[in-house]
């Protein structure tokens, strides 16, 4: 029973996005026939990582190619991003993805002051790859990286490049408050989903969808 709304939470998840995605592909006047749609996934140290991959497990193939970002020091993240996709792969043969780093936002103990440059040259680091990418969704759940990477596909569109769709799922374990990356992207992203009804009255914006990991 425990298992129960972490399963229906999935599915509502998975519904959010096959509706994001029938929306992309109506804009891009496509056939009957599912296209794939390139996804961009940041991952994070710590448990994010753990909970996007739970998240991923339930999609099908049309989200192919995976492009995955992560943080140049966090070595743990691909670890598990490849296990990942050589499990995936045993499914899907023709399973496609991508691993691409950039420059951490913050470092532990760093200071705010600091952070604030080093957030800058992320940013303008991510920005050339997020254009060479070009993904037509975004998928993240918290960690700083998530940060510049959005950032930088709101640039894509107000430069009229591309129109990205972003999903945040905030982590489960934020029950009363935002993370600090939710709490800045509660305003720019698509799709604000949360895990706790708490959030859901706090920032009336969001979704709640139940447990989902």
């Amino acid at each position: 029973m425990d298992a129960l709304p972490a399963v229906l939470g999935a599915a509502a998840l998975l519904l959010v996005l096959l509706l994001t995605a029938r929306l992309l592909l109506a804009r891009r006047n496509s056939s009957p026939r599912t296209a794939p749609l390139s996804l961009l996934v940041v991952a994070g140290s710590g448990g994010h990582t753990t909970e996007i991959l739970r998240l991923l497990s339930s999609l099908s193939q049309s989200y192919s190619p995976r492009h995955y970002i992560f943080a140049d020091s966090d070595k743990m993240s691909e670890d598990k991003i490849r296990t990942f996709e050589q499990k995936r792969a045993e499914t899907f043969s023709n399973s496609q993805f991508t691993l691409n780093r950039i420059p951490r936002c913050r470092e532990v103990c760093q200071s705010w002051s600091s952070s604030v440059l080093t957030t800058l040259y992320s940013i303008l680091y991510s920005f050339p790859l997020t254009f060479r990418l070009k993904p037509d969704l975004i998928l993240c759940n918290g960690p700083g990286t998530c940060v510049p990477i959005c950032i930088s596909a709101l640039l894509l569109e107000i430069l009229a490049l591309k129109k990205v769709i972003i999903v945040y799922v905030e982590s489960i374990c934020r029950v009363e408050t935002l993370s600090l990356s939710g709490k800045i992207l509660y305003y720019f992203s698509d799709y604000f989903i949360v895990q706790w009804p708490a959030l859901k009255e706090k920032y009336p914006k969001s979704i709640y969808l139940g447990r989902i990991v």
